[in-house]
This record gives C-alpha cells, structure tokens and sequence, in this order.
C-alpha cells in the first residue's frame, strides 16, 4: 500500500483531484453561482453589497489556484497558497458566518483531509 501512495500514478491523480477541486468551486460554485449559498457567506462577511463582485473574485482566484495545481509548478509553494487559503477561508467562515454552514465541524473535518492529500502531493514526488 505504501508504493501506491508515492506511485507516479496517484500522483498525477492527486493533482488533478486538488485542481479540479479548486476549479470545480471557484467556477462552478462561485462565478457561476451554482451554490448560492457560497454568496451568502461572502456576504455576510463581506457586505452584502460586495457579494456579487467578492464572490466572482474569489472565485477566480480560486480557479487560479486549481490551474497551478495543475501544472505541478512549485508544489510546495502551491500547498502553502492551498493552506493559507483554505485556514483564513474556514476561520472567516466558522466566526462570521457559522449559522450560513451547513456543519461547521464537518467543513474542517473535509478540509483537513483534502489539505492532507495536498500535502502528501505536494512532498512526496514518485518514485522512478
């Protein structure tokens, strides 16, 4: 089991799973307001006023983040970008929006094991 998690093969999967990830809420979830409720958080952490434009631009930024995973750049610098993001995100979330969640423990429960397959990604390049 231990050669599968540094196979070249679950590599590439767990990059394209973290961008996709990234990808899938930045355009789908956000600019495209496919989850309304990503909106209403942003707004109330943000004011409501700033919603619409906040949310797009987190998203793309978010987009951003999905493509660099993508292309394996730097990817310890990409899972610090993921970490620090992902952090300042639920920390905002969970205390300025937390009755806007769905479970707040479950949100972080999620993330904290995304951010591990980030990381093992990230540190542990396979085996020729």
């Amino acid at each position: 089991m231990h050669l599968l998690f540094r196979s070249e093969t679950f590599h590439i999967v767990a990059q394209i799973v973290i961008g996709s990830v990234w990808v899938f809420h930045g355009l789908y979830s956000k600019i495209l307001n496919g989850i309304p409720r990503h909106r209403l958080i942003v707004g109330k952490i943000l004011g409501a006023a700033n919603a619409g434009i906040a949310t797009k631009t987190i998203g793309l930024l978010e987009v951003l983040v999905g493509l660099w995973a993508f292309t394996g750049w730097q990817p310890v610098g990409c899972a610090v970008m993921q970490t620090a993001a992902i952090v300042a995100m639920n920390t905002l979330e969970i205390l300025l929006a937390g009755e806007l969640l769905i479970s707040a423990v479950g949100m972080v429960i999620l993330n904290l094991g995304f951010l591990s397959l980030v990381w093992h990604w990230a540190l542990f390049t396979p085996e020729p």
